[in-house]
């Protein structure tokens, strides 16, 4: 059957059957050697086996304090109790995978100690980033969720590294936005402290001119008249002359007086609207919320996920196999070779 092969037949699956049962000893040989070797060199001698504890979370929707508690008007979007969509997922990954969060976990939880890394390698900290890389991951889940995945020889600490990320992820975005809603609310207070100490110079101005009598223009100049005619009419000049003196008080500070009462309640005007914002950036700037909610917390797992012994054997087994049987098709091959060159130099 080799010989018809080699002049040229197709190799069908009847060729296959009688190949594998011809070499069934050294194929049976090289299952066994690369199945014991593969479970030998992927046990924990050589592979030290990890720890994956996971964190689910979907991100909330970002809206500012102030818009989503203070504000009468319903927007979508600036409900506190509302799952974020995929702008804000996304957003979740970028700060996830910032070095505002990893260099607080490597410091956290003291990691280059931790995965055995050499402090006084000149490499150091390429090593320590690398490990990181290789055992903490974060992705998109098919339902549009955030996943933080952890891997690590300690099941506790595997665990622990899941939920402080989670938390870090607060204050990491909270910070963030803290710094914005900061220099927003520093603009504000300055204009309302500012708005509210002009309104606070008219309010003196004002009690000043009442203390020389002008409290309202149009009422006394219309009773100080009134009682001007009377007086002309009785012949008190006495009176006539203290209305006199009140009428010129009232036209020598009665334009004043108007000037600072169109202002004073255009300035009162301007500080009640100013006053809502200035309350809405104070809490923006001084409060915090939640950026997620977390649908599962990280826990010890009870079986390490890393290696996947069962595969590595099977794959072992599997590549051994079938590069055994190539290796023993090419070297049929050349024995044939040889031997059809050794006939023909024979009948020549």
């Amino acid at each position: 059957m080799t010989s018809e092969i080699k002049k040229g037949e197709d190799f069908d699956s009847s060729n296959l059957v009688i190949f594998l049962y011809k070499w069934r000893k050294p194929l049976s040989v090289v299952m066994v050697v690369a199945l014991l070797g593969s479970w030998f060199f992927s046990s924990p001698l050589f592979i030290t086996p990890k720890f994956k504890s996971t964190v689910i979370m979907f991100p909330a929707s970002s809206s500012s304090i102030s818009k989503s508690l203070l504000n009468e008007q319903s927007v979508k979007g600036q409900d506190i109790t509302a799952f974020g969509e995929d702008d804000q997922a996304e957003q979740l990954l970028q700060i996830l995978n910032s070095n505002k969060i990893r260099d607080r976990v490597m410091h956290k939880f003291d990691l280059m100690k931790h995965y055995n890394i050499d402090s006084t390698s000149d490499y150091k900290y390429s090593k320590l980033f690398r490990e990181y890389d290789n055992n903490i991951t974060f992705r998109r889940t098919e339902f549009m969720a955030v996943q933080i995945a952890v891997y690590d020889a300690d099941p506790l600490v595997a665990a622990e590294i899941a939920n402080s990320i989670a938390s870090l992820l607060d204050s990491v975005k909270n910070d963030m936005m803290r710094q914005r809603s900061v220099k927003g609310f520093r603009i504000v207070e300055a204009e309302y402290n500012a708005l509210k100490a002009e309104k606070d110079k008219i309010v003196d101005s004002l009690i000043a001119l009442g203390s020389l009598g002008v409290n309202d223009v149009e009422y006394q100049s219309q009773v100080f008249n009134q009682q001007y005619a009377i007086s002309l009419m009785n012949g008190n000049k006495n009176a006539l002359a203290a209305i006199q003196k009140k009428l010129d008080v009232l036209g020598k500070y009665g334009g004043i007086y108007m000037s600072l009462k169109n202002s004073l309640e255009y300035k009162t005007e301007q500080l009640t609207l100013l006053e809502t914002k200035y309350k809405q950036a104070k809490v923006d700037a001084e409060e915090n919320l939640p950026q997620k909610f977390v649908v599962s917390d990280a826990f010890k797992a009870e079986r390490n996920s890393y290696p996947i012994r069962w595969l590595i054997v099977m794959v072992s087994t599997v590549a051994a196999l079938f590069m055994s049987i190539i290796v023993i098709m090419v070297m049929e091959k050349i024995s044939d070779y040889n031997s059809h060159k050794k006939f023909q130099l024979g009948q020549s």
